[in-house]
């Protein structure tokens, strides 16, 4: 750690390593798509809807043929026929009359609009009442309106929703390519560190970073093993470091990442693989490492909860999520920040809207309390060369 990089330098060192990443793809079913992240464009082959389809239970007509009707002078049609659903229609609209349809029916020819049925009145003598006026295309998609041949529908890199999968269906795609799902191991470390479910004794503290890295890194689509958590040793953390490299893609140690006599991390990485950088000029967040064992990412980051997700965001995520970047949103600060750590600095801050517009509230805090990230909607970053923010000063709130 006697020569820190900067955090952007950092974040390009990891990206240009591994870049590799975001080029394994895999095929699966629709079943399994959701969550996935979309290797390929996904370009309609096909129009949707396929046909003129009304939007209502009702009846078809020429529009102009409702013109100035109402409930006291209502238009009189002749019932010419029905359409049944999932048929194509036998009947033709012409002018004077009308055809029964329902809710996603295929429009007879000559129509142009569909009335609703609650505005239309059978007699019982063939002809229909229509009591309210309609527009050309009112009640109708028209073909290919939804899709269009041709059209892409969900670029490349879009991680996976319900609505996408329905998307996919619409089109008959039952199978659909997607980025291979990353395997990552995750181990915490340190004799104070007991499982969440142990009740601490003297200076004993819960691992937190477990399960926050491992919510985090499933949110960006990876599979998931973590590992018993393992004392200040070196050859515990090597022999689980090794573990761990034969079943993942890459792994995540958190803790023993400093300089001190028991911080192992460090020690492990280097005889195992070629170390790319330890130490960044971030707060929280300094001691953060990375190296390549034999083509795979490990990474050692912070103890402290706050600065170990931080830098989980800043250079772990970009090689497992859908983008290389947080989307961020702009605010003005209520507050000053003061900064002159000759480091990146992370602030978490709540976001409020108020009559001047968008305001980032600073949540004040030390870099090992996660509870202050319960009050924030993401964080900003002061920059390396800044001294601090002045109030009023606009900045880029990167949303968790």
């Amino acid at each position: 750690m006697l020569e820190v990089v900067s955090l952007e330098d950092a974040r390009s060192v990891v990206v240009d390593r591994f870049e590799a990443y975001a080029h394994e793809s895999v095929q699966v079913p629709l079943s399994e798509a959701a969550g996935r992240i979309l290797f390929n464009d996904v370009v309609a082959q096909e129009g949707v809807p396929p046909f003129d389809r009304s939007t209502v239970d009702g009846f078809a007509v020429i529009a102009s043929d409702t013109f100035g009707c109402s409930e006291s002078l209502p238009a009189l049609l002749e019932l010419a026929g029905e359409i049944d659903m999932g048929a194509e229609p036998d009947v033709a609209c012409m002018p004077g009359a009308c055809v029964r349809i329902p809710t996603g029916g295929q429009v007879p020819e000559g129509a142009d609009a569909v009335v609703m049925l609650e505005y239309c009145e059978e007699y019982g003598d063939g002809t229909v009442g229509v009591a309210r006026a309609v527009a050309p295309g009112e009640n109708i998609v028209f073909e290919n309106d939804d899709v269009k041949p041709g059209e892409v529908l969900i670029p490349a890199g879009t991680l996976l929703r319900p609505h996408h999968v329905g998307t996919l269906a619409s089109l008959g795609i039952v199978s659909c390519e997607v980025r291979k799902q990353a395997r990552v191991g995750i181990i915490s470390t340190g004799d104070e560190i007991v499982p969440v479910d142990a009740v601490p004794v003297a200076s004993q503290m819960r691992d937190v970073n477990m399960p926050t890295l491992k919510a985090a890194a499933e949110a960006c689509g990876a599979c998931v093993s973590t590992y018993p958590i393992v004392p200040d040793d070196y050859d515990a953390l090597f022999a689980t470091v090794e573990q761990a490299l034969e079943a993942c893609d890459m792994v995540l140690v958190s803790g023993g990442s400093s300089a001190g006599q028991k911080d192992n991390t460090a020690r492990v990485l280097s005889v195992l693989g070629e170390m790319l950088f330890h130490g960044v000029a971030v707060k929280p967040g300094k001691p953060t490492m990375c190296a390549d064992v034999a083509g795979k990412p490990v990474f050692g980051l912070p103890g402290h909860p706050v600065a170990a997700y931080f830098m989980f965001l800043e250079l772990v995520r970009p090689l497992l999520a859908s983008d290389q970047t947080i989307a961020g949103v702009k605010a003005t600060l209520s507050a000053g920040v003061p900064s002159n750590h000759g480091r990146s600095e992370f602030v978490a801050a709540r976001l409020e809207r108020r009559d001047d517009g968008l305001i980032a509230v600073p949540v004040r805090g030390k870099s090992g309390l996660i509870s202050q990230l319960s009050n924030a909607d993401g964080f900003f970053v002061v920059g390396r060369n800044q001294e601090g923010l002045a109030v009023g000063s606009e900045v880029d709130v990167r949303m968790f």
